[in-house]
């Protein structure tokens, strides 16, 4: 899982004074703990560490049975320091991701203002090999459908293994826009948009979870559901295939 950190600087004003202060932050930890509670081993890969971290080549990537992606843009990804400082040649990760669903793996995008393509489209995935894989075709702008008053999921498929026996689902605060894919498959919908939504894409497997998978727009009713835990791990086992399941 690459993603889910980031450093706010702020300035505090005090009459004549001001003094700055900055804190580091992790939005990802209750899907990570949910997961590794479910019996998935998770390497977690905070923005600023997968820049330079995240697999180069395709026998890194291959140990893995699943990718997550969240609130990570593009750019972290295509420029790691060695290409965006000191100007050396670096492989495509976008491309090495691709290539990896293609060849058997499961990759998941999550929500969020830098994955799809996010605020002001900064993340930027349009027409970028990761969407080639994704179920759902990527909006060419800002995508982000706040919600504010809260919406409520609709499932569509409830057999389906990733929301089969999950109910009293909460409202969320907001998701990302996409269109969904003629070969891909609508699990749940929300405001008539793909919320959750899968495809088999080569050998591999690729799924979208519209919302952040905490807050903001997954508020604290969505982190103490009942259904988070095995929301994620049912994610997962679909995306790592039956074998890895098993």
């Amino acid at each position: 899982m690459a993603g889910e950190s980031w450093m706010t600087h702020s300035v505090h004003t005090k009459g004549f004074d001001s003094f700055d202060v900055s804190s580091y932050h992790e939005g990802g930890t209750e899907m990570i703990a949910a997961l590794r509670a479910g019996g998935c081993e998770v390497t977690y890969m905070p923005s600023h560490i997968a820049a330079d971290a995240f697999p180069f080549e395709r026998a890194a990537i291959d140990a893995f049975d699943v990718v997550i992606l969240s609130d990570i843009g593009t750019n972290t990804l295509l420029m790691p320091d060695r290409t965006f400082a000191r100007s050396q040649p670096s492989p495509n990760r976008l491309e090495l991701i691709r290539d990896f669903v293609e060849g058997g793996g499961g990759f998941l995008m999550v929500g969020g203002y830098l994955t799809f393509q996010g605020i002001q489209a900064k993340a930027n995935y349009k027409n970028s090999p990761v969407e080639a894989v994704m179920p759902v075709i990527l909006e060419a702008g800002d995508d982000r459908r706040e919600q504010p008053a809260g919406v409520g999921v609709d499932i569509v498929d409830p057999a389906h293994p990733i929301v089969a026996g999950l109910t009293d689902w909460p409202h969320f605060l907001g998701y990302n826009r996409a269109a969904l894919r003629p070969d891909a498959h609508l699990v749940a919908s929300c405001c008539g948009d793909p919320f959750i939504a899968v495809r088999e894409v080569g050998k591999g497997r690729s799924a979208i979870f519209a919302s952040d998978c905490g807050p903001h727009w997954g508020p604290p009713a969505f982190v103490d559901w009942a259904g988070y835990g095995p929301l994620w791990n049912n994610i997962a086992a679909w995306l790592a295939g039956p074998d890895a399941a098993a």
